[in-house]
């Protein structure tokens, strides 16, 4: 099947070609990009797995952005839904899975045990995101010989003082129905722990009708997330192809070089933490980066952390880490250990100050630094959330709002790369905190969790 299907793509590669050159008008670097995609859509037949798809459709909704900006604007509605969907998954999923990982084993000891540890592992993480952040920013100076424009043209963006006992509070729900409207994932996760320790103190009597229910709707939400998971592609094409019609493929002068930075910045990070805390864990690193490859793919076509969501949990159970920590570790990492964020908003939060010539000491730095380390922690997993955290402390040390306004034109190139090394850094947070509880491979992953990872 494989074979006539690579046979029929190539035949469609050469009429393609054909036609093309054909065309005596026709641009050779545009023909020659289209008969690179049309070879990459035969590859994407023979290989017929989701995550090549969603490659191919980020390649071809890049070209379509490029080559028809005007209808690559329209199709922003075909991600507009994957995201609705996949944001309709996301509170009954999290509610099953940590309701029943807690109450399922009933061992409260260990719930909090595993917390710590998760907590920790956060906070230690995140510290060097923001440390390679400061460090890559102060290094390429990409804010130096900005020309601020006038601030009467930026356009005001509510804010509201970022405060430790605010921040606290915000995650404690006053009421679960409006957290799950506004997608408050920490509020979420709050209640669900709750519920799921109240169960857990019931009698095996009392509890067990209840798990039942709570146990298949975790069956249900994994086939659900199956059915919508189809339309990743389309969603992902769709996304890239929004991003380049409306920011185009190059970014002049110092956003050129802010967005450089940051992906450098990002690959040091992996590079030089993320990769050394996998070999010192003693992760398969093979076996891991096949599992991270679909939700980090998606993550970064979407720059929607919620998006690769079900998809990472799925993948990380299939891999060997027991439920009860997936479900606790992951949708957690999603407020305490958002990795990418929190290295992209120290070094904006320097490229503001170098826009406006505001040299900031190293104790106003690490000042700085500290604060990033409370507000990080309330970044929401959706787009254009950091940069209202980034005006927030901009206000707080005294910063120019102006330059903030001129990264929204590459907020969506940076948002890609932060969002899905944010997805990466929670994936493996799971692993190490399973192989820190010993219980890494222990549990075998049920048949639905088996079936949506192989597809």
């Amino acid at each position: 099947m494989k074979k006539n299907l690579l046979i029929s793509a190539l035949a469609l590669t050469a009429l393609a070609t054909a036609v093309t050159l054909a065309m005596p008008h026709a641009h050779a670097a545009t023909v020659a990009r289209w008969i690179a995609i049309a070879a990459l859509v035969a590859w994407g037949l023979a290989r017929r797995s989701l995550t090549t798809w969603i490659f191919v459709a980020m390649v071809v909704g890049a070209e379509i952005g490029y080559d028809a900006p005007a209808v690559a604007i329209n199709l922003r509605v075909l991600s507009l839904i994957f995201l609705r969907l996949i944001k309709t998954i996301i509170a009954p999923l999290l509610f099953s899975t940590l309701v029943a990982g807690i109450a399922g084993h009933a061992d409260l000891k260990k719930v909090g045990r595993m917390g710590i540890k998760a907590i920790v592992y956060f906070e230690i993480v995140t510290t060097f995101a923001l440390i390679i952040g400061l460090a890559a920013i102060n290094i390429s100076k990409a804010g130096v010989g900005v020309v601020l424009p006038p601030a009467a043209a930026a356009e005001p963006i509510a804010t509201q003082k970022i405060t430790a006992s605010g921040t606290l509070l915000h995650a404690f729900p006053e009421n679960i129905a409006k957290s799950i409207a506004e997608g408050e994932i920490l509020q979420i996760v709050v209640f669900s722990i709750l519920f799921g320790i109240a169960l857990a103190m019931l009698s095996e009597e009392r509890r067990r009708p209840l798990m039942n229910v709570i146990d298949s709707l975790v069956e249900v939400m994994f086939k659900f997330t199956n059915i919508v998971m189809m339309l990743a592609p389309i969603g992902a094409g769709a996304a890239i192809a929004y991003t380049v019609a409306t920011t185009g493929f190059g970014v002049l002068g110092n956003l050129a070089k802010l967005l450089a930075t940051l992906y450098v910045a990002l690959v040091v990070f992996i590079g030089l933490v993320l990769l050394p805390i996998a070999l010192m864990a003693r992760v398969p690193l093979k076996k891991f980066i096949s599992a991270v490859a679909e939700p980090f793919t998606i993550a970064f076509a979407t720059a929607n952390s919620e998006a690769a969501l079900p998809r990472a949990m799925e993948k990380m159970e299939a891999f060997g880490v027991p439920r009860q920590v997936v479900a606790f570790v992951m949708p957690t990492g999603y407020s305490f250990n958002l990795d990418g964020s929190t290295l992209y908003l120290s070094m904006a939060a320097i490229f503001v100050a170098q826009c406006g010539g505001r040299h900031l000491s190293l104790g106003e730095q690490v000042t700085l630094m500290l604060t990033l380390m409370l507000t990080s922690k309330g970044v929401a997993g959706v787009s254009r959330a950091a940069l209202i955290i980034l005006l927030g402390t901009a206000s707080a040390f005294g910063l120019p709002p102006e330059p903030i306004f001129l990264l929204l034109g590459i907020d969506q190139l940076m948002d890609m790369a932060r969002t899905s090394v944010n997805v990466l850094g929670n994936c493996l947070a799971t692993v190490v905190v399973a192989k820190w509880e010993g219980d890494f491979g222990t549990e075998a992953p049920s048949p639905a969790v088996l079936e949506a990872a192989q597809q």
